[in-house]
Formats: C-alpha cells, structure tokens, sequence
C-alpha cells in the first residue's frame, strides 16, 4: 500500500479478516462499529476520514454498518454506538464507546504514533492564548503554519485566536484561503457562526452600552436583543441565552419571534461543542414554547 493511499473501507461479514484482521500486521485498524441514522455516529465518522485523509497511510479506517452487519455486531459484542477499536497484529488492542471530541481522538491516534509535530505546536499555543500569552500563541502558531503548511488545522486555530482578539478582517482573510473542505467541516461552520455574530456586534450600541441600557429599562426587548448577540460573539451563550429567554417569557411574539430564532441559533451552535448546555437550553425552550 502506499505511504500516500487514503485508507478508509467499507467492512462486511466477507471482508473483515482480510482488510481487518490482515492489515492490523502492517498498521493500526481503527474500526468504527456505527448506525449511519444516528448523529454521533456520523459525527465520528466524519472526523475519523478526516484524520485518515491527514494520515494517509498511517492507519486504515474500517467503517461497519451495524444495522447491515449484524453477525459482526454480535461477535463484537456492540451494544451502544458508536463503538471504536483499534486492531494490531490480528487482536483488539483498544476500544472507545461514544462519540469522541476531537482532541480526545488525536490523543488515541498519538498514541499509536500516528501524530504531527505541528499538532504539538498547536496544543502549545493554544495553553499559551489560554494563559494570556497571546502573542507567544500566534508566533508559535505561525511558526507551525511555516512547516507544515499543509495541515489546515493550525489555519483553523489561528483564526480563532484573531477572531477572540476581534481582529475579524484579518481572521477573514485567512478563513478565504482555506480549501473548501475546511470551510465546510464542521469547525469551518462554526467559525462561520462566529463572524457572522462578530458582524452583527459590530452594528450594535456595542456591549457596555447595551448592558446600561438594559439596566436602565429592563423591559428595552431592543436592546436585550442586540445584547444577546453581543454576548455570543464574546462566546457567552449562557449569558445571551439569559436574554433571549427573558424576551420570550415576557414578549414571545417581539420582531416576529426574533428571540426564538436567535435561541435555536445558539443551541445549534453549541450542540458540538457544548452539548448539555444546548441539551438544557432546548428543554427551557421547550417548555417556554409549550405553555
């Protein structure tokens, strides 16, 4: 097989011992145990090509329909999915039940090798922007654009740390240049969000004027409003989620249900990277929505 050959399968009952069991002599079988009609496991799976497509070569991904293989989801004992376990020399070495973030993902994958030196420079910039050191984050994250230019995930991450330090020009410039698969992954989207709401923020009295406003007049639907949308281009949902609720319980119908358009934004939103906060906020919306 080549170094550079995708290897992402496919697996039926017919196939399994040659492409699995067979291949874990050569590299590590991530094998993916899934129901294409659930959404965790769609979201692995997608996430899982796209490493395979980084680290082509390195591992291969064997993809199994559960619902159509069932004589494999017994002999594997699958009871919830998605289920992963990594094969090595013909044996199961490793298994992950539940959907895995992704830096949980690129943990396992290093451990089994499979990893680049400009993913260890992101995870030092990242605690870098996170401790205050901005700027040590974006010259290490430059630096790591330099040698691997190809690895789009350290794009992905310095725009986020120019869209946190509301350089929104310039986090632009960068998200145009990326190829198309990134724009639309999954990251892409939300970063779309994000300048999206870093638009609409800037239209706004801005934050500090609109929390005075706020204050003053708590019955100003306006201005909670334009609050809420500053707040979550602060990435303060909790907080803007506290304004749209406050309109919905007191004027549900204000700007033809502007403030339930706004929630389910921010709860679609958050449903990848903060899951239990969307679970709650879609509860209270349900509830709002039912009386």
């Amino acid at each position: 097989m080549s170094d550079k050959q995708v290897l992402n399968f496919e697996i039926s009952q017919s196939n399994f011992n040659s492409v699995v069991l067979m291949n874990s002599y050569k590299l590590p079988v991530f094998t993916l145990f899934m129901s294409p009609s659930l959404g965790m496991c769609i979201q692995l799976e997608n996430l899982l090509t796209k490493y395979a497509e980084d680290f082509a070569g390195e591992f291969l991904l064997a993809r199994i329909d559960i619902d159509m293989e069932t004589d494999l989801r017994e002999q594997y004992e699958i009871v919830n999915v998605p289920t992963l376990k990594v094969f090595k020399d013909g044996e199961m070495v490793h298994q992950e039940v539940g959907l895995l973030e992704e830096a949980e993902l690129a943990a396992l994958l290093k451990s089994f090798g499979i990893y680049k030196a400009s993913d260890d420079m992101r995870e030092k910039a990242k605690q870098m922007h996170l401790n205050n050191d901005t700027a040590g984050a974006i010259k290490t994250l430059t630096e790591a654009i330099q040698s691997d230019p190809r690895n789009t995930r350290v794009a992905l991450d310095m725009i986020q740390i120019l869209l946190d330090i509301n350089e929104l020009e310039e986090a632009k410039s960068l998200f145009n240049r990326l190829p198309d698969k990134d724009k639309n992954s999954e990251i892409g989207k939300a970063i779309v969000g994000q300048m999206t709401f870093k638009d609409l923020a800037a239209k706004t009295p801005g934050l500090v004027s609109l929390i005075k406003m706020v204050d003053e007049d708590p019955a100003n639907y306006e201005a909670r409003l334009y609050l809420a949308v500053c707040y979550v281009a602060e990435h303060a949902y909790e907080e803007a989620l506290d304004q749209t609720f406050e309109i919905l319980e007191n004027m549900p119908g204000f700007k033809d249900g502007a403030a339930q358009e706004l929630t389910i934004t921010i709860i679609n939103m958050l449903e990848g990277s903060q899951p239990e906060l969307a679970k709650d906020a879609r509860r209270i919306l349900g509830n709002m929505l039912a009386k």
